[in-house]
């Protein structure tokens, strides 16, 4: 069993930054990819962004040149780096990793950009 706990989320205004962070209870070394999800008021949930194993990133287009995602693997942690944010950005964000057999789903952070 695997808890993931995401953090970083809060208030900012739009073209501002915000880090989220996903702790891992137990180590991601095998993790077979890891990824950053969001879902907005009335809307279905959306791939933000992911990262294989390997390092390989994938990103959504519309956060594409202003989202940046990484993986520590000595700190069990993924995080995502959010530059320019706009308020089409707000959205409860959630942190998914998938091993070989299960995948797992933290309990989302609240990110909310607005003047």
């Amino acid at each position: 069993q695997v808890q993931l706990v995401e953090s970083g989320g809060g208030l900012v205004q739009p073209g501002g930054s915000l880090r989220l962070s996903c702790a891992a209870s137990r180590s991601i070394f095998n993790f077979a990819a890891m990824g950053w999800y969001r879902q907005a008021p009335g809307k279905e949930r959306e791939l933000v962004a992911s990262i294989t194993s390997g390092g390989t990133t994938s990103y959504a287009e519309s956060v594409k040149g202003r989202f940046t995602i990484s993986r520590d693997n000595a700190k069990n942690a993924l995080y995502l780096q959010m530059n320019s944010l706009e308020p089409e950005d707000t959205a409860v964000y959630y942190c998914k990793a998938n091993t070989l057999v299960k995948v797992y789903w933290g309990q989302g952070t609240q990110v909310t950009v607005s003047s």
